[in-house]
């Protein structure tokens, strides 16, 4: 898994995160910001990507909780 957020400072800061999966990697992310701030955060472009949550399509200004598991599924472009 990649950790784009520093190592937790206490225990209680353990929890408070939120796993980004992007093709096979994922990435650890600081619950409480948008999801559009943690897909840049994850060097990332959310033009590029659709955001579901428990198999539902969501969108981009949506706050992640602690624990969310977000799927980023690449657009597809072309004709």
């Amino acid at each position: 898994m990649s950790d784009v957020t520093s190592a937790p400072s206490s225990a209680d800061d353990a929890d408070k995160f939120a796993v980004l999966t992007f093709r096979r990697r994922e990435f650890r992310v600081r619950a409480g910001q948008t999801v559009r701030q943690a897909i840049v955060q994850c060097g990332l472009q959310p033009e590029e990507v659709l955001v579901t949550r428990n198999g539902e399509l969501i969108e981009d200004d949506v706050l992640l909780q602690t624990g969310d598991r977000v799927k980023l599924l690449p657009t597809i472009s072309g004709g």
